[in-house]
């Protein structure tokens, strides 16, 4: 294969057509006796397979793969976290305004993800942060899981009890305490819409991160909860009312199959635009935009940026009831089965539109090319960043406006020790 990983099934012969004649001459196809055409994506596990070193392989020029080797570094939630807080540390010791806090010693451009800790290892100090605001509520997330498995609420130092135990010490600490998570403060004003919590599902693709190069996808979608919201303690077990993950809503009693529970992203601007205004849902936007460059520019440091790799990363956006959007978590792996005709149509044209950036005008792959297509190739792509793009025109400041400008968008001022510098990350 030039390109592998999990399975997609395409239902109608007219998908199976275009599938074919679109990747069979780029080698990309395979066929089996009695089985269905299917394209195969490389699953994580593989590419841990490929890069081990123990398994001597090495990738030829003509062969490209969707994963970076340590992609893990932006997809599970506790290395996530620590490259963010460690990127925002290195940004201070420099001196940058991006790392400038208010007077509440809270990060004012940064402030993007919320408050965690890594569980058993900062149990203390997840303590000390939870006596400060006794009434509040965090959620625990398993490191290596996704679709919601494994997640709860918590309001109770009591009910994590077993993790405060250190396991050397402790006779009777079972298997599943040993597991990593990560405990984070539990955003409960969240934006609703209909009553009803949502987030937002955005695909972001990388082509390299040295430099780093990344195109947003304009049709992302938000995935709503089939239960009203409620902040009430009562609740705090019902995942319907807490958890979009549409593995679990599916289950629901309520679970409309026909729209799976979703909204598109441009649907959702149309109704912020007539609800809250242009202008604000703009700023929103962007403000999404720049929490997205900004994780990626924190693990480019660490990532290993082979030639042979892409990435397309499904990044989970929750917007609170003031319009702050936070970053709950970033998957290597996101979802491409669809629940619903719309879902089918859009992956279709997410993969279709991922590969032609990966490998341009259907020619045989090659990881020496420059990675920039051109422009009439991105389909519902758009350039989010370019790194290379920003250093040519001397203005890798990165800089966010201050508060009242939109962040980043190309040809507007920011201002850094005194001089002007066009922000042309978006």
């Amino acid at each position: 294969f030039r390109i592998m990983a999990g399975k997609v099934k395409w239902v109608t012969d007219i998908e199976k057509s275009v599938l074919i004649n679109n990747f069979e001459k780029r080698g990309w196809i395979q066929v089996a006796e009695n089985e269905d055409w299917n394209f195969y994506w490389m699953s994580v596990q593989t590419i841990r397979n490929v890069f081990s070193v123990e398994s001597g392989y090495r990738l030829s020029d003509d062969q490209i793969v969707n994963h970076f080797p340590n992609h893990y570094e932006l997809t599970r939630k506790d290395l996530m976290v620590k490259n963010i807080k460690r990127y925002r540390k290195e940004l201070e010791k420099e001196g940058s305004p991006l790392a400038e806090k208010d007077e509440n010693g809270k990060y004012i451009y940064l402030d993007f993800v919320p408050v965690t800790f890594m569980l058993p290892a900062d149990y203390n100090l997840f303590v000390e942060e939870f006596r400060k605001n006794p009434s509040s509520t965090w959620i625990m997330k398993p490191c290596g899981k996704a679709q919601g498995k494994g997640i709860f609420l918590i309001n109770k130092l009591s009910q994590i009890k077993k993790w405060s135990r250190d396991s050397k010490t402790s006779s009777f600490v079972s298997q599943s305490s040993k597991e990593a998570y990560v405990i984070s403060l539990y955003i409960n004003n969240p934006l609703l819409i209909g009553g009803k919590k949502f987030d937002l599902r955005l695909y972001v693709l990388v082509s390299t991160y040295r430099p780093l190069r990344c195109y947003m996808y304009k049709l992302g979608f938000c995935r709503f909860c089939t239960v009203k919201y409620t902040p009430s303690t009562s609740e705090l077990d019902n995942m319907f009312v807490h958890l979009t993950n549409v593995a679990i809503q599916k289950h629901g009693d309520d679970y409309n199959h026909i729209h799976g529970g979703k909204w598109t992203v441009s649907n959702l601007r149309l109704y912020l635009e007539s609800t809250r205004g242009k202008e604000v849902t703009n700023k929103l936007f962007d403000e999404i935009h720049w929490i997205i460059v900004q994780s990626l520019k924190a693990v480019a440091p660490v990532m290993n940026n082979d030639k042979h790799c892409f990435e397309c990363y499904g990044y989970d956006i929750i917007i609170d009831d003031k319009l702050k959007p936070w970053l709950i978590e970033v998957n290597a792996s996101p979802s491409l089965t669809s629940s619903t005709a719309n879902d089918r149509i859009l992956k279709y044209n997410l993969i279709n539109d991922t590969l032609n950036i990966a490998v341009p005008n259907g020619e045989i792959p090659d990881c020496k090319w420059n990675k920039s297509p051109p422009k009439e190739v991105l389909g519902n792509y758009e350039v989010l960043y370019d790194e290379e793009m920003a250093q040519s025109d001397g203005t890798d400041r990165d800089l966010r406006g201050r508060p009242g400008q939109s962040p980043g968008v190309k040809g507007s001022r920011a201002r850094d020790s005194g001089k002007p510098v066009l922000t042309t990350w978006k």
